[in-house]
């Protein structure tokens, strides 16, 4: 991973909604860091550090490193709440990780050559995507920052499953672990508006008010 994000963290004395309000009005935001067989800790962040990176993909998918006081611990992104109509968040939730403990993360799908596709340049279709993100599951060192999907091949009518998505080493996807029945369609190619499929033509399918004798 070529990215390396690392979060300021204090621990939070004071709980309770007032003292949350407090924090947000100087700018702070409260969070919990919890799981790795160890007790949940309050914390208290930087709000528009995270806001930052928050607009970074990869901060969702990534192994971050947060610095609490003074002590160094590894964490995943696990939840964020943001305020109902103001730009602003209320709370974060970050996951401990262990080296040698497997996680489930959601990872974003990075599409490539959109525009090359074959069935888009030459057959005048469009893309269509059906995920954005899928749910991987691997150790912490293994966590990819998003998986590829080529769609230079793609023609129309044709479209890509999450079993034809490429995998690093050690990255399964969660939805096949429950059986052939979960390999959704990830993203396909749509035919061109007013075009019939050779199968609507021979079945004599037309525009309402056509015939097939016409």
């Amino acid at each position: 991973m070529s990215t390396d994000f690392v979060v300021e963290a204090e621990t939070r004395l004071e709980q309770g909604s007032s003292a949350s309000r407090r924090l947000r009005r100087a700018g702070k935001l409260p969070a919990i860091l919890y799981g790795g067989h160890q007790d949940p800790v309050a914390i208290t962040l930087d709000h528009n550090a995270i806001m930052l990176s928050l607009r970074n993909d990869a901060f969702y998918s990534h192994v971050l490193t947060v610095n609490l006081d003074g002590k160094a611990e590894r964490a995943i992104l696990r939840d964020v709440q943001r305020h109902p109509f103001k730009p602003t968040l209320t709370h974060v939730d970050l996951l401990r990780v262990s080296a040698d403990e497997a996680i489930r993360v959601h990872v974003p799908l990075h599409f490539l050559n959109e525009e090359a596709c074959k069935g888009v340049k030459t057959g005048g279709g469009m893309i269509n995507r059906q995920m954005n993100e899928v749910e991987v599951e691997c150790l912490p060192g293994d966590l990819p920052e998003a998986i590829e999907v080529d769609l230079f091949n793609l023609g129309v009518g044709d479209s890509l499953h999450l079993s034809d998505l490429v995998l690093p080493t050690g990255v399964v996807l969660v939805a096949l672990t429950h059986g052939e029945g979960q390999d959704q369609a990830v993203v396909g190619v749509l035919m061109p508006r007013g075009e019939k499929s050779g199968e609507d033509e021979e079945s004599g399918i037309g525009a309402p008010g056509e015939s097939a004798e016409d």
